[in-house]
């Protein structure tokens, strides 16, 4: 019997709205390593987003390394692959290292493809089953593969590109390893997922994402990252996204984090068993008009570890010089309190100074929008005709798409 470990986007060195969130990562990380232990997990999978930023601090990179020292003494096997937040070049250069430790890095899709297969194996020599550590695949490894393959449009040909790639996969596997279970690891964007504020779009805006179905008949179970809520895909338990395990946005502040564990037995891959995330700090949402925010803030009890990160939203009908003036004195005296942390807010006036100054004050700015959201804007605001406006939106998307995967 095997039993398997399946997370994702961890972010390690994110930011919600410019303060850190060491803290409850540091304290996942922790808890994660009981789980490995009391639950005698033999392999740990992490489907991309290991850091939130290409070039992670000193201090991001020491909680890596240090978390990854801590399993040596489990016997557990890792595989880490990379996802769209990821260098490629970071997390691989010290991989023949980790691979002495029993530590697998995938940053990026290898060529040959075969090199991303990886069997375990059991003390007595046979297969129990096979990882397909498939990392983020970026553009570049999607298209032009294919010169014979004629495609209408760049999305048909990243999104054939994807489930090719799979498809290569699924046929070594089948061919070299019959009879085995087998699961591919994946770190992209499916239709009908569910994502919150904090994924970066992909793969031209997400318009590319993939139809589950190229999974179902190819792979016992799919064990997904980037998309920061856990859920099913397709309606097939044995298709997941694991999900982040914190909330790392506000629109996440009700999702129930959980880590999945995988029983291999028999030849059989068993009914995922999903372990919650223990929750160590909450992130609420506090609004009405000025009067009533200040007597939530007076009254507000927290009942996690640490500090809540509170978001204020003041409304009020009429825009008035003297609420925005009482607004900052509230928030210098509420600011940063033993039990919360007001890290978001703003006024919203009904009537009246609808300029972004009055309406975005502090915590809520150009930052907090996905660059195709400003783009759209800035296309409502032109008197541009709809055909240019679609071949300046296609333009944009392979621009993003091209900056957003380089290392």
């Amino acid at each position: 019997m095997l039993k398997i470990l399946h997370t994702a986007d961890w972010h390690i060195g994110k930011n919600l709205h410019k303060v850190p969130l060491q803290s409850e990562f540091k304290m996942f990380l922790e808890w994660l390593l009981g789980i490995i232990n009391d639950e005698a997990i033999d392999v740990l999978l992490i489907s991309g987003d290991i850091f939130d930023y290409a070039n992670p601090a000193a201090e991001d990179r020491k909680t890596y390394y240090e978390f990854l020292k801590s399993l040596v003494d489990t016997n557990t096997k890792i595989i880490i692959t990379g996802g769209n937040h990821d260098s490629a070049g970071f997390l691989n250069a010290p991989r023949e290292v980790l691979k002495a430790l029993d530590i697998e890095v995938i940053g990026e899709a290898t060529h040959p493809i075969n090199q991303e297969i990886i069997p375990i194996v059991n003390d007595d020599g046979s297969v129990e089953v096979v990882i397909a550590a498939v990392p983020f695949l970026k553009d570049k490894d999607l298209r032009n593969r294919n010169e014979a393959e004629k495609f209408e449009s760049r999305v048909d040909e990243i999104r054939y590109g994807i489930q090719n790639h799979y498809h290569q996969l699924a046929e070594i596997i089948k061919d070299q390893y019959p009879n085995v279970p087998s699961i591919a690891m994946g770190h992209l964007y499916t239709v009908g997922s569910d994502p919150s504020e904090s994924e970066r779009d992909i793969h031209m805006g997400n318009e590319a994402a993939v139809d589950a179905k190229i999974f179902s008949d190819a792979f016992d179970y799919v064990a997904l990252g980037h998309i920061h809520r856990p859920q099913i895909i397709g309606k097939n338990e044995f298709i997941r996204y694991s999900g982040s395990p914190i909330a790392l946005s506000f629109s996440e502040k009700k999702d129930i984090k959980s880590i999945i564990i995988l029983t291999v037995d028999e030849g059989e891959i068993q009914k995922p068993k999903l372990i919650e995330v223990p929750k160590n700090r909450t992130l609420d949402r506090i609004s009405g008009n000025l009067e009533e925010v200040r007597l939530a803030l007076e009254d507000y009890e927290n009942s996690f570890t640490l500090p809540a990160f509170l978001e204020i939203i003041v409304k009020e009908k009429e825009y008035s010089s003297v609420i925005l003036s009482d607004f900052e004195e509230l928030k210098t005296l509420h600011q940063d309190q033993p039990n919360y942390k007001v890290i978001k807010s703003k006024v919203d006036f009904e009537h009246g100074a609808k300029d972004i100054d009055a309406l975005f004050l502090e915590g809520e700015n150009i930052e907090d929008l996905k660059p195709t959201e400003v783009f759209a804007k800035k296309m409502e605001s032109e008197n541009i005709d709809d055909a240019s406006k679609e071949l300046m939106n296609e333009a944009f998307l392979e621009l993003l798409s091209i900056v957003m995967n380089e290392d």
